[in-house]
C-alpha cells in the first residue's frame, strides 16, 4: 500500500499537471490536421499516473526551482512516453488492444494515424519544452544539457533501443543481466530523464543532478520488476491494460527469468537502493525516498 503523504503528494500534482495538459489539448496548433489531432490528444488525455512529469516537476522543486517554469519539460515528457505507448500498443509491437482501460490509439483511429500521431507526439516534445523553456526565462546552457539529456532517453540509445531489446527476437539473449538491460532501456532511463533534467533546470549542481540519474535507474528497475509481477499477477480491472501479454508472447521478463518471489525481492531491493541515493538532499529527499519504498507495493 503506498504511503499516504506519497499519494496525497502525487495526487496534488497529478490534478495541478492534467489542468495544464487539458489547457494545452483544449486549443488545435494552426496547421495541424484536424483528425491527426484528435489521435494525438486521444492518448494524451487518456489518464494514468502522470509520474514521469511529476517526477520532473519535484526533482526541481527539491532543489529550489519553479514548478511553472520546467511545466514546458514535464509536459514534454509525457508527450514522449505517450508516444512510446501508442508505437508499443501496435499490432506490430504488443498488439494491445486496452490501455489505461481504454481502447489504444490504433482501435481507434487506424495503425497509420497511431504511427504518424506517435511521431508527432515525439517531434512535438521537443519543439514545445525549446520554445516554452526559453519562454519561461530559463538559462540556455540548462536547456541545452537538460534536452541533450532528453534526446538520449529517446533515440536508439534509450527508449527505441529497450523497444528492440524487448520485441526483436534476434535480439534476445539466454544473459541474466539481458532483462534488466531492457528493463533500463525501455523503463528506467526515462525515468531517469524525468529526474535529471527537472534538477538541471531547477538549478542543481552536477552532483545532485548525477544523484537524481542513479535514483532514477533503481525506481526504474524497480518499477520495470512491478510491472512484470502485475501482468501475471492481476486482473484487467486492476491493471487497466491487458494481462498475461508478457507470457502470451514469449517475452522475457524478471519473472520467467527469476520466478515470482525472487522477482518481488528484487524489486524490493531496487527501490531500497533507490532511497538510499538521495542522501545528500536531507530532508527534501523524502517524498522520493517514500515513493521508491512504496513503489514495490503498487498494485497497477
Amino acid at each position: 500500500m503506498m504511503n499516504d503523504m506519497v499519494k496525497r503528494e502525487l495526487e496534488k500534482n497529478r490534478v495541478w499537471f492534467e489542468d495544464h495538459l487539458n489547457s494545452l489539448c483544449s486549443s488545435r496548433p494552426e496547421n495541424i490536421p484536424p483528425r491527426l489531432w484528435e489521435s494525438m490528444t486521444y492518448s494524451l488525455q487518456a489518464g494514468g499516473k502522470r509520474l514521469r512529469p511529476i517526477l520532473c516537476v519535484k526533482a526541481a522543486e527539491s532543489v529550489g526551482g519553479e514548478k511553472e517554469k520546467v511545466l514546458p519539460m514535464a509536459l514534454a515528457l509525457e508527450m514522449v512516453h505517450t508516444a512510446s505507448l501508442i508505437h508499443d500498443d501496435l499490432p506490430a509491437m504488443d498488439n494491445d488492444s486496452l490501455r489505461r482501460g481504454k481502447p489504444t490509439n490504433h482501435m481507434i483511429y487506424g495503425d497509420a494515424l497511431a504511427i504518424l500521431a506517435g511521431d508527432a507526439l515525439l517531434a512535438w516534445a521537443f519543439e514545445y519544452s525549446l520554445k516554452g523553456l526559453m519562454d519561461r526565462g530559463v538559462p540556455p546552457s540548462s536547456i541545452v544539457q537538460a534536452l541533450s539529456i532528453f534526446a538520449q532517453a529517446v533515440g536508439p540509445s534509450g527508449i527505441c533501443g529497450g523497444q528492440v531489446l524487448d520485441t526483436d527476437p534476434a535480439s534476445f539473449t539466454s544473459s541474466l543481466s539481458f532483462v534488466a538491460n531492457i528493463a533500463l532501456q525501455k523503463t528506467a532511463v526515462l525515468l531517469q530523464a524525468s529526474l535529471v533534467t527537472g534538477a538541471i533546470l531547477g538549478g542543481a549542481s552536477q552532483e545532485i543532478a548525477g544523484a537524481f540519474g542513479k535514483y532514477g535507474r533503481h525506481l526504474g528497475l524497480a518499477f520495470q520488476i512491478v510491472d512484470d509481477i502485475l501482468d501475471v499477477t492481476s486482473s484487467p480491472e486492476e491493471l487497466g491494460k491487458t494481462p498475461g501479454k508478457d507470457a502470451a508472447q514469449q517475452k522475457i521478463t524478471f519473472v520467467t527469468q527469476f520466478g515470482l518471489e525472487e522477482a518481488r525481492k528484487m524489486a524490493l531491493k531496487e527501490s531500497k537502493e533507490a532511497a538510499e541515493s538521495l542522501f545528500m538532499l536531507g530532508s527534501s529527499a523524502v517524498f522520493f525516498q517514500k515513493l521508491a519504498l512504496s513503489l514495490s507495493k503498487r498494485s497497477r
